[in-house]
This record gives structure tokens, sequence and C-alpha cells, in this order.
């Protein structure tokens, strides 16, 4: 690969920090440079839940979910006695369900260790649920330790400035080598967060505002006129498609719901029962064999749901459940409280498609 000459990296870390103390977000649980004067300190607890939200969202989507959570669970040690499918259902809409099941078991081993997040990455890295990025995140936001931040944002502000010519999956090692170098030792906290901010605001995916970016200058894509062919993009793979049969069973306005495995996709949620949800198309006589009970099947509707790695296509089967019949797992909900039960969103689709 081609380098570019060497940067001048004390120079671009003093117009960065220079930006960010006057352009840069104010957010919750963020400490602004100005708020340090007041005495005022970064919450470790209110750190690592917004990192944890914002992983696979956008700040103005998980702000209210930040908000209620604090309010609900004021404490990591709040958090770590809460009922699971209560922090489920406060979850539901961030995705990646999985998280949230991270989220309870770091709270609970930080709780049961007193309640002090640790500040030393391997200590960070040994919690369930945080990775390279979030540990370094925490370290940085949280207790001001010179840090390497990269998420999204950093990756495509790197990639500009330098025009990698690769997608970004193949140039990891060059983004983290870059961005390390980059990093302001003297204010690491407010460094991390300038920089992800620059890609956030600045640095956008498409139409960037180079015009005010404080490292375009500096910025080879800038140069070329070509910002918005970075980063490279992967070739695009077919999503996989599958598809299932819902079965919906009433009784006086509630509908039957169980938990999935805690493991897997969507693992510990409620849901409806289905069929497996596989590559071939179910006909109905092979449906049947897989219903939880023998009974007068209504069709009623199709549903569509997309997930990261394949597209759900789901048909709704509704009965009412003959007298006396019960589940041997799970149990009736009023369907008046679906929108406060620990459902993901495909499983909502599943019950509104099933009314």
């Amino acid at each position: 690969m081609t380098r570019e000459p060497d940067l001048p990296i004390p120079e671009m870390r003093s117009a960065l920090l220079d930006w960010y103390d006057a352009e840069g977000r104010s957010l919750p649980w963020r400490i602004r440079p100005e708020d340090r004067s007041d005495g005022k300190v970064a919450d470790p607890y209110a750190v690592w839940l917004s990192e944890i939200m914002l992983q696979q969202t956008t700040v103005p989507h998980a702000t209210p979910y930040y908000y209620k959570f604090l309010e609900t669970w004021p404490t990591v040690h709040d958090l770590a006695d809460a009922d699971e499918d209560a922090v489920f259902a406060a979850w539901a809409g961030l995705g990646y369900y999985a998280r949230a099941r991270n989220l309870m078991a770091c709270a609970r081993a930080i709780s049961q260790a007193g309640g002090g997040f640790p500040k030393d990455e391997k200590a960070l890295l040994a919690l369930p649920g945080i990775g390279p990025y979030t540990a370094a995140a925490i370290r940085a936001a949280a207790f001001d330790l010179p840090a390497s931040v990269v998420d999204g944002n950093v990756e495509r502000v790197i990639t500009r400035l330098r025009a990698l010519p690769l997608p970004v999956k193949n140039s990891k090692s060059e983004i983290r080598r870059l961005a390390a170098a980059l990093a302001d030792p003297v204010r690491p906290g407010d460094y991390a967060q300038a920089i992800m901010d620059l890609g956030a605001t600045v640095c956008t995916p498409r139409k960037p505002a180079c015009q005010t970016c404080p490292w375009s200058s500096w910025c080879v894509a800038h140069r070329d006129g070509r910002e918005e062919a970075f980063p490279v993009k992967a070739p695009k793979v077919a999503r996989p498609h599958r598809h299932a049969i819902g079965f919906a069973v009433f009784r006086d306005e509630r509908i039957w719901l169980r938990k999935r495995p805690a493991k897997g996709l969507l693992g510990g949620m409620l849901e409806v029962p289905s069929t497996e949800w596989r590559t071939a198309p179910w006909t109905d006589e092979a449906a049947k064999a897989e219903a939880p009970l023998e009974t007068a099947w209504q069709d009623k509707a199709l549903i569509g749901h997309v997930f990261t790695h394949f597209s759900l296509e789901m048909a709704m089967w509704r009965a009412e459940a003959p007298p006396g019949w019960q589940p041997e797992a799970g149990s009736f909900y009023p369907v008046s409280e679906i929108g406060e039960l620990a459902l993901p969103s495909v499983m909502k689709k599943a019950v509104l498609a099933s009314l």
C-alpha cells in the first residue's frame, strides 16, 4: 500500500480539539470541557450504558432509552437486581437482544465486585458485552485515560483522510494503526469524543461538510474531490431468505406467548410459537404437523422482517384455544399489554397481524 507523507499529528490534534471545544455535541452522558470547570465528572455507569445502546443505533434513537433506563435503574446495582423480562421490555426497539443479556450479565459482574467499573483495559475486556471499542470508549470518556477509540464514524474519517483503497473490513489494521497514532495523550477523553463527533456530524456518509472540517487540509479524499468514494464499498452479498408459519393462539383477548431458548437469535425473548425458520417454503400439511395443537387454523396474514444476516417471511395462522387446553410452556398475555412486554419487533408484527 502506498503511504502518504507523514501527517502533522500535533497540529491535527490541536485543530480537532479546538473544533470540538467550539462545535462538539452536548450529550446526556458526556462531560464537556466547560462542564469540568463546574466540577462535574463522568459517571462510568452512564458512559457504559450509552456505549452499549449506541453500538447499533443513533444518538437520537438511543437517548430516550438512556433516560428511561437511568430513571428505572439509576445505578449498576439497581440494574443488576432488575427483573430480566423488565429489562428486555425496556430494551425493545434497540435491537440485538444479545446485548441486553450481556448488559444484565455485565451489571451483575460489576455489582458483585463492589459496583466500580474497572479502568484497566484487560479487566474491561473480561466483562460480558465489552469489546475493544467499548473498552476504549469507557477508558477515554469515563476516566480520561489514553485510548484509541475506533467506531464506524472513526473508520470513515480515517479512510477518507488517507483514501484507503480497500473496504473497511480489509483495512482494519491500517485504520487502527492510524487512529492510534493520531490519538491525543494529553486530552484523551475529549479527543476520543471529538473524532467520533467529527464522523457523526461533519464527515458523514453522504454530503460531508468538508468546508467546516478541521482536517480538510490534510484529507486525501477531499484533496482529490472524491469524498463520497470512501470508504470503498465491499461487494454486496445476497441476504438469505427464510420461511416460517407462526401460530397465534388466543383466549379471551389474550395471546399465548412463550420464551425462546436463552442462547441464539432473540434468546430469552418472548415469541409467538412458529415452525422452524427455513429456506424452503412450508406447505400447509407440513406446517400443521409442527402446530402446537390440532385445531381449525385461520390463515390471517403474511409478515416480513429483515435481520442482519437474513430476511424472514412468516405466514400467521390464528386459532382460539380449546376449552381446558393449557400449553406446556409460556402463558397467555393480554393483547392490550403487548407494548409493555419483552417482545422483539418481529413478534410484535406477528401479534398485530393475527388480530
